[in-house]
């Protein structure tokens, strides 16, 4: 791998565990401390969690219609600001309102960043090498989790905010001057244009159920487990150890190489579904905790590469345009589970609503990819 392109794959890392790790979902991190500090139940919990997710909707789709215009950088930078604006609101939020509109602010953030980089990708990467780094830049948000959670152990949850505002502001700076000098794309012709073809349905339907069954993970695995343990510990424990698990998604072009798209589907989907069951048995059970975030952790960063790689083999000829089609249907995933989830857990209990969203990711098992790589 050349210079340049090792550099972008740590701008990516960079960019994603920023977006993803910090401003995303540092929401269901420090939920227990958001919980205690400004009086949420689980009905509202679950609506700023689906609002962090409009946002980021929102800015996705800006970012799919404008990246055939601008290019990469200037989203990329884009998502850097708003990350460090919203998580420097969160940090010094003083009433209920303050924090919103950083959560959501900051929630954009992930939308302006993750398709873009398949663009710099495309522009950076020699061709035989672009599945690997598209497999790879999405790991950032393990990374972005193992560190967040180690803050939590250390720090308060207002420090910790500071230092991911600091942190962001680095990235973006990093971001801004590795992708200076690229070139602006040329407006496609209407042939290459993007549009649904039959071999994206698949595709769609994983990206809604993967977004919503995570969706509920990341809002509410926290603060379930941290009121079914007692400790105060226990959740940043468990999210530092998803993350550090996370990093062998690093692996994931190895295992794609290995086993190919439609069986490494049915194996990150099933682990996903035994990782999120886990809690809904056991929220309180060491083991069953420790075994979840394992599990957990390298699936769905692995999943998330795998949407990346397959989005590309679908819409080679615009890969930021059709990524963030997917990206959109995962949004919407997104933005449904907290908002149904957490309406539902206030009837029916946290760990019933982690059974149904376990349910999701079994039900994902039949949205496959085909065996053969395909040509858009």
């Amino acid at each position: 791998m050349e210079q340049r392109e090792r550099h972008l794959c740590l701008a990516g890392i960079g960019a994603i565990g920023v977006s993803f790790g910090f401003a995303r979902y540092g929401y269901g991190l420090f939920l227990p401390d958001l919980r205690a500090t400004f009086g949420l139940d689980a009905t509202t919990i679950g609506l700023i969690g689906s609002g962090t997710y409009v946002g980021y909707l929102l800015a996705l789709t800006l970012a799919g219609l404008l990246a055939s215009r601008l290019g990469p950088r200037p989203l990329i930078v884009a998502s850097g600001l708003a990350a460090t604006t919203g998580l420097t609101l969160v940090a010094f939020a003083p009433n209920l309102a303050v924090l919103v509109i950083g959560l959501l602010l900051a929630g954009t953030s992930s939308g302006w960043s993750w398709a873009p980089y398949s663009d710099a990708v495309r522009e950076v990467v020699a061709e035989h090498r672009r599945d690997r780094v598209l497999a790879i830049v999405p790991n950032g948000t393990a990374f972005g989790m193992a560190i967040a959670g180690m803050l939590a152990l250390t720090v308060a949850w207002r420090p910790a905010w500071i230092l991911f505002a600091v942190a962001a502001l680095g990235v973006t700076a990093y971001n801004a001057w590795l992708l200076r000098g690229l070139p602006r794309p040329e407006p496609a012709p209407p042939e290459t244009r993007i549009r649904y073809v039959p071999a994206a349905g698949p595709l769609l339907v994983t990206a809604f159920l993967f977004g919503a069954q995570g969706s509920v993970y990341w809002t509410f695995a926290a603060d379930l487990i941290a009121t079914n343990t007692g400790s105060a510990s226990a959740a940043p424990l468990f999210w530092t150890l998803i993350g550090v698990a996370g990093i062998g998604g690093l692996l994931t072009a190895r295992t794609l190489a290995r086993l190919g798209l439609r069986h490494t589907h049915t194996l990150l989907f099933a682990m996903l579904a035994v990782a999120i069951a886990l809690l809904g048995v056991a929220p309180g059970a060491t083991v069953a905790i420790g075994l979840s975030a394992v599990l957990y952790g390298p699936a769905f960063m692995a999943a998330s590469a795998v949407l990346a790689v397959w989005s590309y083999q679908v819409f080679p000829s615009r890969p930021a345009a059709g990524f963030s089609a997917v990206v959109f249907f995962l949004g919407i995933g997104t933005i449904v589970g907290p908002v149904v989830f957490g309406a539902l857990a206030d009837r029916i209990g946290v760990a019933t609503v982690f059974l149904l969203a376990a349910g999701l990711a079994l039900v994902t098992l039949s949205a496959r990819p085909p065996t053969a790589r395909f040509a858009a």
